[in-house]
């Protein structure tokens, strides 16, 4: 089975591999830490009350066991497109054009999503930036910005995304560990078991804040040594924000009474054990959050329709290079203008609500592909799972238990996707037969 492509093809530009083990894993932590964990504490409190840091533990646990199926796959291939190349080269075409369509229609929905919650708090220290004209032209700004620093190379885009990384670490970090020393103990002195339907419904809620860790596994044709690095840098980012998660569900339950309530959770919780100055400091952090979180999508959901195109799934020009900075310019474009499109109309709300369900699929997917490529791939792995297909099989069953927390409309949406996702590969496929015959 091929896993790469000839780099040094005549006439054809190549991308850049500039992307290292630290880049990959900041790429990785900007796609799990977004807007999620500045929102859902309260949603999970509501869910489980004082029980709910069971949750973040349980939902780690599970997509700790996907991400180690994605780490040994992704130590096979050294191409552009993560799960969506995974399920190309294992289950053929279609199941790996739809893998990829789920997440890149995902993407653009997180995109269009967080652009609104960005202004949001943008508005929350400018008034007037979050309504009206104003918000047209911080969206269109927000947007034009984060796509020209991605056009201008890989290399900047990575930069700009490591910086926010350490940006919004350096806030949740002292969020967890100095309200540690604030949080009343006696609040988890009664922990009461929560129901199995409440728990399943806060895990799955969960997925939102825990997904994203493929990000560093899209651009593996840009990583200086995709085989060894992605692997790693996909168990270092879900491990880093795992622990940051944990300590600060811990401290806002323990410090905030009305954390169930509060539309605002980090930001009130610091507001109540440490001032209004801490309130702010946790606002600003939720803008830099969503900021790299929009920078990685920025970067990655281009990456995706680039991989299309070369593979004759999306039209030819989206795989094209720019001429001097070797970055897929019309896709980046495309990218951008769907997202400006989005964010500005609102019409992205039926794509988020089936967002973790086609991130679920994609993900079943990988998970199934590693006892497959453990058979096909004449490549040993850089990274191999101990215990046999035991892991890949139990990553299977629990992504089964997390569609089973779903509802029939969430499910019918992400049929609905997929069956517009075979509509236009079957369609490229046509025009492909159809001038064959010319």
């Amino acid at each position: 089975m091929s896993t790469s492509t000839p780099e040094n093809e005549p006439d054809k530009l190549n991308l850049v591999r500039a992307l290292g083990r630290g880049d990959l894993t900041a790429l990785a932590i900007n796609g799990i830490i977004g807007a999620g964990i500045f929102g859902l504490p309260s949603a999970v409190a509501a869910l489980l009350g004082n029980a709910s840091p069971i949750a973040f533990v349980a939902c780690a646990a599970i997509v700790g066991i996907i991400v180690l199926c994605f780490a040994e796959v992704a130590s096979h291939f050294t191409d552009t497109g993560g799960p969506y190349l995974y399920a190309r080269s294992v289950f053929g075409p279609l199941v790996g054009f739809e893998v990829g369509w789920a997440i890149w229609l995902a993407r653009i929905s997180a995109f269009a999503a967080n652009a609104n919650l960005l202004i949001a708090y943008f508005g929350f220290f400018v008034p007037g930036l979050s309504t009206g004209a104003g918000r047209i032209i911080s969206i269109t700004l927000v947007v034009a910005v984060l796509a020209g620093i991605n056009v201008r190379g890989v290399a900047m885009g990575a930069r700009f995304g490591d910086a926010f990384a350490i940006m919004k670490l350096i806030p949740l970090i002292a969020f967890g560990t100095i309200g540690l020393y604030f949080v009343d103990w006696e609040t988890y002195s009664t922990i009461q078991a929560p129901t199995s339907v409440s728990f399943g419904s806060a895990v799955l809620l969960l997925v939102y804040a825990f997904t994203g860790f493929e990000y560093a596994a899209i651009p593996a044709a840009e990583a200086k040594q995709p085989r060894k690095d992605i692997s790693w840098a996909l168990l270092y980012a879900l491990g880093i924000a795992a622990v940051i998660y944990l300590a600060v569900q811990v401290v806002a339950v323990g410090t905030y009474p009305g954390l169930a309530q509060s539309e605002r959770p980090l930001a009130d919780a610091g507001q109540a054990f440490l001032g209004p100055i801490a309130g702010g400091v946790m606002a600003f952090a939720a803008l830099v959050s969503i900021l790299g979180n929009l920078s990685a999508v920025m970067l990655i959901g281009p990456r995706l329709t680039y991989a299309f195109a070369e593979k004759g799934e999306f039209p030819a020009f989206l795989g094209r290079l720019h001429s001097r900075f070797r970055t897929p310019v019309a896709s980046i474009a495309l990218f951008a203008f769907l997202v400006w499109a989005l964010a500005l109309s609102g019409t992205f709300v039926w794509l988020a609500t089936i967002s973790v369900v086609a991130r679920l699929g994609a993900y079943m997917v990988t998970c199934a592909a590693v006892p497959v490529i453990r058979k096909r791939s004449s490549i040993p792995p850089e990274f191999r799972l101990m215990f046999g297909p035991l892991i890949p099989v139990l990553a299977i069953v629990l992504g089964i238990w997390l569609y089973a927390q779903t509802n029939l409309r969430d499910t019918l949406s992400f049929l609905v996707a997929v069956l517009i996702g075979s509509f236009l590969y079957f369609g490229m496929k046509s025009k492909d037969t159809t001038n064959g015959d010319r």
